[in-house]
C-alpha cells in the first residue's frame, strides 16, 4: 500500500475543508495512533492486520491533511517502550516497517511531485542495521524536498530525546564549541531531534486514553490536546475536522500563551546575557563598577559572539546528525 493516496475529497467533505479552511487552520498536526491492537481484537484479526491497518489510516489521514493544507504531519510509529512487548509483535511490527520504507523508496518520483520530505526521529541505533539503512536512504533521498514532511517517530520517547538533547550540549561545551553559560532552554529545544520542524499546533490521540505516553512533551506544552475516543484504524476525515475545530476554538488562547513564552524566554536570555557580562566587567575592573556605556557596548559584543558560537555548534551538530545518514547510506551501498 503506497504511502501516498491519490484522489479528491467527496462533494461534502470538500465544502467542509472549505468552511473549515476559513478559519485559523494548524500548519503541524501530531499523531498519536492509538488503537491498532484493540481494533485487531474487534475485528478478530491477528496483530499484524491491525498494524497493518493502522498504516493504510495513516496513508488515508496524510491524504486529508493534503487537501486541507496542513503541511507537517509527526505521528507517534514505534516506542522505545514498545520493545518490551512479545518478541513476535515487535519483530512483526519492526517487518511492516522495513517493508513500508522499502515501499518509500520504489515511490521516489511520487514523493518528488507531490515534495514530501520524510524525516525519522528517534534513536536509530536501537535498530536492526538493515532497517536503519532502508530509512537513512528515505531520508537521503527526500531531505532537499519541502512542500510536505513527514516525521516518523520511531524508537523514540520524548524523555529520551530531551536527555539526548542534553548530550548533545554536553558535546559542545567538551568540544569547546559553546560554553556553559550558552546552555538555555532555546538551544535545547535547537538540539531535539525535532529541531527541523515547528512545534505542532495540534496533537491528537486516539482510541479513548487522554495521555501523551511520552510524546513531543517538550514541544507541545503550548498545542491544542484532543483526545478521540475513535480506534486509529476507523479513524475518519470527520473526526479530524472535529480536532481542527477545536484547535480554532483555542487558537487565540494558544497564540497568545506562545507570545508570553517567547518574551519570557527573551528576557531570560537577557538577565543571563548581564549575568555574564557583570561578572566579566567586574573581575576586569577589579572589583569596580562598569558605567552604563561601558555595560551596553559589552552586552552588545557579548550577544553577538555568543550567538554565533552557538550558530557554529549548530551547524556542527548538523554536520554531525547529516553525516549518520550519509554513513548508513554509504553502508548500504557497500553490502
Amino acid at each position: 500500500m503506497s504511502w501516498i493516496r491519490e484522489g479528491e475529497l467527496n462533494l461534502l467533505e470538500k465544502i467542509s475543508a472549505n468552511i473549515l479552511m476559513s478559519g485559523p487552520m494548524p500548519k503541524h498536526v501530531a499523531f498519536i495512533m492509538d488503537g491498532n491492537r484493540r481494533f485487531a481484537r474487534k475485528k478478530k484479526l491477528e496483530r499484524h492486520d491491525g498494524h497493518m491497518q493502522g498504516f493504510n489510516k495513516l496513508a488515508e489521514t496524510l491524504r486529508w491533511c493534503k487537501h486541507l493544507n496542513i503541511p507537517e504531519v509527526t505521528v507517534y510509529a514505534f516506542s522505545i517502550e514498545n520493545f518490551k512487548r512479545s518478541k513476535e509483535e515487535v519483530d512483526g511490527l519492526l517487518d511492516l516497517a522495513r517493508q513500508k520504507f522499502e515501499r518509500l523508496l520504489e515511490e521516489q518520483e511520487n514523493l518528488e511531485k507531490h515534495g514530501v520530505c520524510i524525516r525519522v526521529l528517534g534513536d536509530l541505533n536501537m535498530l536492526p542495521l538493515d532497517l536503519q539503512q532502508v530509512i537513512a536512504k528515505a531520508v537521503v533521498m527526500t531531505k532537499n524536498h519541502n512542500k510536505c514532511f513527514l516525521n516518523v517517530c520511531f524508537a523514540y520517547t520524548s524523555r529520551y530525546e530531551i536527555t539526548n538533547a542534553v548530550r548533545e550540549m554536553a558535546w559542545g561545551v567538551e568540544q569547546g564549541l559553546i560554553k556553559a553559560s550558552d546552555v538555555s532552554e532555546a538551544l535545547l529545544s535547537e538540539c531535539l531531534y525535532s529541531n527541523n520542524s515547528p512545534n505542532p499546533d495540534l496533537l491528537i490521540r486516539t482510541s479513548g486514553e487522554v495521555r501523551l505516553s511520552d510524546f513531543l512533551l517538550w514541544q507541545t506544552s503550548h498545542s491544542c490536546l484532543v483526545f478521540q475516543s475513535v480506534l486509529w484504524p476507523e479513524y475518519s476525515f470527520w473526526n479530524l475536522c472535529e480536532a481542527i475545530v477545536q484547535y480554532q476554538l483555542n487558537h487565540k488562547s494558544i497564540q497568545k500563551a506562545r507570545e508570553l513564552h517567547r518574551e519570557e524566554q527573551a528576557l531570560q536570555q537577557l538577565e543571563a546575557d548581564c549575568a555574564c557580562i557583570a561578572e566579566h566587567l567586574q573581575h576586569q575592573g577589579n572589583g569596580k563598577p562598569a558605567d552604563a556605556q561601558r555595560r551596553q557596548e559589552a552586552l552588545q559584543h557579548y550577544t553577538v559572539t555568543r550567538e554565533e558560537r552557538v550558530q557554529d555548534f549548530l551547524q556542527a551538530l548538523k554536520h554531525k546528525r547529516d553525516t549518520f545518514f550519509t554513513n548508513l547510506c554509504s553502508e548500504t551501498v557497500l553490502t
